[in-house]
């Protein structure tokens, strides 16, 4: 409710789906993660499995709890996707020497191999959005900041 000029609650009435922000981003994200599956096809693997090869590729021999951390997922998510990675032979999940509670995750040859064909992936999404890099950019530093805010929040 609201209040007008004279001070009298207003009821207002309700939004339409389309009018919320939630919703933006939902529609939005499925959309995305529409495109991702079509490029990912021939891959064999899923959009969360990308992700975590994408933070492998960058460096290789992370605890799951680092991969977590990255990913904004806990290990009762992520450990099903690993095994999954592991399954099809592209990562190796091992107890750390170090730490025994702590599980680290390898590329496998093959893991390291299927970058390579995963390089075209982000130009094919962006060719997909119609976004110049300068608005990819932008959009993604303003989610960036909406995601910090939330997190903050809630």
């Amino acid at each position: 409710m609201n209040s007008n000029q004279d001070g009298k609650k207003v009821k207002r009435p309700p939004l339409q789906v389309d009018q919320h922000l939630c919703f933006a981003l939902y529609s939005a994200n499925l959309a995305m993660h529409k495109v991702y599956r079509q490029q990912l096809a021939a891959l064999n693997i899923t959009y969360p499995q990308y992700l975590v090869m994408l933070v492998l590729w960058v460096q290789d021999d992370v605890t799951v709890s680092e991969i977590g951390e990255q990913l904004f997922l806990d290990s009762a998510t992520l450990t099903p996707l690993l095994k999954r990675l592991e399954t099809a032979g592209l990562v190796r999940r091992q107890r750390s020497r170090q730490d025994e509670r702590q599980v680290v995750v390898t590329l496998t040859d093959q893991g390291r191999e299927l970058q390579a064909r995963a390089a075209a992936i982000p130009e094919a999404v962006q060719c997909a959005t119609a976004c110049d890099t300068g608005t990819m950019a932008a959009l993604k530093e303003q989610l960036d900041m909406l995601r910090t805010n939330l997190n903050r929040a809630g």
